[in-house]
Order: structure tokens, then C-alpha cells, then sequence
């Protein structure tokens, strides 16, 4: 593969992700929140189950799962379970396009938990992209900017960004394996699990072809979205990578606009644009 094609997959990679969040609010108007969050991990589940069997054979520069990757499974598979749950339960009482920008604040979550948990080195330039994300995470949480009241459901999508930058820490551990047993055993695991909150919670989901629909987006948006993003790692290094990756927000705010047609309020503008400045630092710093 050559290092455009390359670069084209790490830019589909970012799309196939960006729809999850303005399309999961579409679904959610048939789809309990919690149900919807269990829906996208299975369906991405069972769809890299079909491409890896569809597929000639596993990489053979990929190991196998050994006993003391157990720990690193299940705290994958847990923390996987409650993100897309608060991120559901947020994006269902907000709007799509502010949820999506939310969803950078991973970077901040990730980069403080890697230096606090792991002892990973920050470089100055990536503290003030921190500060520029955060900072523009609490406008967008502002519910009232007057009185400065914070929305409870813009803290749960930061809450489920902060359990994701956990998971990406503890998936660091797991970097040497096959990328689609990951995806299938987080999938199927994160997946039922959610399922059995949202029973337990009492939410109820009748058949419907909605569920269907659910699936597919999770196969799109959670599975094939990770599947060519390591194909594009492969090849172009993931620093690159990651820079047309951090594209995907972004674009799930633009496409949350064009399916929820409205005049984007000025504290969201600026937010967006503090937002992007944050976003580019962040992605700089891999290259000094």
C-alpha cells in the first residue's frame, strides 16, 4: 500500500467514526440509550467477526493473547461498557454537534492519565493543547453562560471521555496483538454487557428494524472505523495517523448540522474554534 492510499484510509477511518454520534441520535428516538450503546459494540463485534473470516489469514507479525494480557481484557471490556453508555445517555439530552466536539476532550483524558497513572513525559506544546481543549470543554458544557450553570450531560460525555482515555492507556498494553480479535473481544464483551445494564435498568427495546440499523452503524462507526485506521497505521506510522484521525470531531459536528439544520450558537463557535487550535497542537507534538 502506497502512502497516499494509506493516508485515504486513516481519513476514512476518521469519517467512518465521525457518524456515530449525529446518526446514534437519529436511532435514539426508537432506541433506548443504553440498548443503543450495547447495539454499536455488538454490531462492531459481529461484523469484524464476518471480515476476519472473510480475510486470508491473521498477520503473522501479530502475537497471541497471553495470560497477563487478562487484566488489560477485562478493564478494556469494563470501561468500555460504561463509556458509550454516558456518552448515549449524554447525546440523547444534547445536541449531536456539541457531543461530537466533546468527544477531543479524549486527548486531554488520555495525556493526563499517561502522565499521572504511566509516567509519560507531556511536551509544552501538548500542555497548552490541553488547556485549549479544557478550556473549550467547559464553554461547551456551559449550559447558561450568564449564570455559568453546567450542563449534566455535557459532564457525562466528558466522563466517557475520560473512561476512553483510560481504555486507550490500558490498550497500549495489548498493541502487539491482532488489532480484530480486539475489536471482537471489546465488542462482544462491552457489548453484552451494556445489554444486561440496560435490562437491569429497566429500558425495554421491542423489534424493531431500527436494531438493524443500529448494528450496521456500530460495524461503520466502531468496527471498520479502527480496522482501516490500523491499516493506515501500518503503513504511514501512527502519528500521522492520529493527525487525520483527530479530523473525525470535527467532522461529526459538521454532519451533526447538516441532519439537525440550525444557526450554531456563538459560545459553540468559539468553542470550535479553541477546539481545533487544541486539536492541532495536540497532533504537532507527535512530530517534535
Amino acid at each position: 500500500m502506497n502512502n497516499s492510499k494509506a493516508i485515504r484510509y486513516a481519513i476514512y477511518a476518521a469519517l467512518l467514526y465521525a457518524v456515530s454520534t449525529p446518526f446514534s441520535k437519529l436511532l435514539m428516538e426508537k432506541i433506548p440509550p443504553v440498548f443503543m450503546a450495547g447495539l454499536l459494540y455488538l454490531g462492531a463485534a459481529a461484523g469484524m467477526s464476518i471480515v476476519t473470516s472473510l480475510s486470508r489469514g491473521r498477520s503473522k507479525e501479530n502475537s497471541s493473547f497471553t495470560h497477563s494480557d487478562l487484566p488489560y481484557l477485562i478493564l478494556m471490556v469494563v470501561l468500555d461498557i460504561a463509556a458509550p453508555i454516558l456518552l448515549m445517555t449524554a447525546l440523547k439530552n444534547s445536541s449531536p454537534e456539541s457531543v461530537s466536539l466533546l468527544n477531543n476532550f479524549e486527548i486531554v483524558a488520555t495525556s493526563l492519565i499517561a502522565l499521572l497513572i504511566f509516567k509519560e513525559k507531556i511536551s509544552p506544546r501538548l500542555w497548552i493543547a490541553i488547556v485549549l481543549i479544557t478550556a473549550a470543554s467547559i464553554l461547551l458544557s456551559l449550559s447558561d453562560i450568564t449564570s455559568f450553570s453546567v450542563s449534566v450531560y455535557s459532564l457525562l460525555a466528558l466522563l466517557a471521555c475520560c473512561c476512553w482515555g483510560l481504555e486507550n492507556n490500558f490498550t497500549r498494553k495489548l498493541s502487539n496483538r491482532d488489532p480484530a480479535r480486539i475489536v471482537i473481544i471489546k465488542g462482544y464483551g462491552s457489548g453484552t454487557g451494556s445489554v444486561i445494564v440496560a435490562l437491569i435498568s429497566g429500558e425495554r427495546l421491542t423489534l424493531t428494524p431500527y436494531i438493524l440499523l443500529a448494528l450496521l452503524l456500530g460495524f461503520v462507526a466502531y468496527g471498520l472505523s479502527i480496522y482501516t485506521y490500523v491499516y493506515a497505521q501500518r503503513y504511514i506510522g501512527a502519528a500521522k495517523t492520529s493527525a487525520f484521525y483527530a479530523l473525525a470531531p470535527f467532522m461529526g459536528a459538521l454532519i451533526s448540522l447538516a441532519l439537525f439544520p440550525k444557526i450554531p450558537a456563538l459560545l459553540f463557535i468559539i468553542s470550535f474554534v479553541i477546539m481545533a487550535l487544541g486539536a492541532f497542537l495536540a497532533i504537532e507534538k507527535e512530530r517534535t
